[in-house]
């Protein structure tokens, strides 16, 4: 699919990357790059390493072998919080929001990195607290009128069906301004109109803001659809790299997911 902004230089390189638990290899020696702007994919059967490869990505592991650059700069032992302020923000495929808060405070919860006031003043909501909480407010109103969650901002994310409670988790890692968006599996459990609605809102991402976006998806369809590049992951091993229409074609991969080189 052709996109309307340009493709840059690499933003994100993992290199020589091995991860093992134990005795379990969850990555062995993978290496790829991610461009400024552009839609990555990471594809490959369940127990492939996906999920591993982005929690080595922003800091959750801290792998064996190989180093991540973000940035021009190579990373040594950083933890999600730190890849969270350097401008890496992450969803997860078990929703991790808080159930018994509006969309719009867990929207807020986004902001965190960006306030600089300290919690005393937060919590007296008085001169530069008040100041910032506005700001950071007008900018989580943005994402929800992005998102079309107007009519939802002030109801507890507990009661929003599922497909919407996705979109929430969406927006909480937008109002993190990253430049890096890490998403795992933001289609799964969802029906055909709910996944044609977060395409089109991670594509409007992808456009509009300039955000990197590297997915993992299992929806075949929308992974080939949306991808300007996707790297095949099997056993923890990378097998293939290259354009949708490439991956599409290589045997290995066509093996891999057909069960017939095992």
């Amino acid at each position: 699919m052709q996109h309307a902004r340009k493709i840059g230089a690499p933003i994100l390189t993992v290199e020589g990357v091995s991860l093992a638990f134990g005795g379990v290899r969850a990555l062995q020696n993978v290496s790829f790059d991610v461009r400024e702007h552009e839609m990555r994919a990471i594809i490959g059967p369940n127990g492939a390493g996906k999920s591993s490869m982005l929690n080595v990505i922003n800091g959750v592991y801290h792998p064996q072998e190989g180093t991540v650059t973000f940035d021009g700069k190579v990373r040594h032992e950083q933890d999600p919080h730190e890849a969270a302020a350097r401008g890496i923000a992450r969803t997860f495929q078990s929703l991790a929001l808080f159930k018994g808060m509006s969309v719009l405070d867990n929207l807020m919860t986004g902001r965190n990195l960006k306030m600089r006031t300290n919690l005393v003043l937060q919590a007296v909501r008085l001169g530069p607290a008040l100041r910032e909480e506005i700001e950071h407010r007008a900018a989580v109103e943005r994402i929800i009128d992005f998102l079309e969650i107007q009519a939802h901002r002030k109801t507890p994310v507990g009661r929003l069906p599922y497909g919407l409670q996705k979109r929430v988790d969406l927006g909480r890692a937008l109002a993190m301004e990253p430049r890096v968006l890490l998403l795992d599996e933001p289609m799964a459990g969802m029906n055909v109109e709910e996944k044609q609605d977060m395409c089109r809102f991670i594509l409007d991402v992808n456009d509009q803001f300039g955000t990197t976006i590297v997915l993992i998806e299992h929806d075949m369809g929308v992974v080939m659809d949306i991808s300007d590049r996707v790297v095949v992951l099997d056993y923890g091993r990378k097998i293939a790299d290259g354009t949708p229409d490439e991956v599409r074609s290589n045997q290995a991969v066509i093996d891999a997911y057909l069960g017939v080189a095992h």
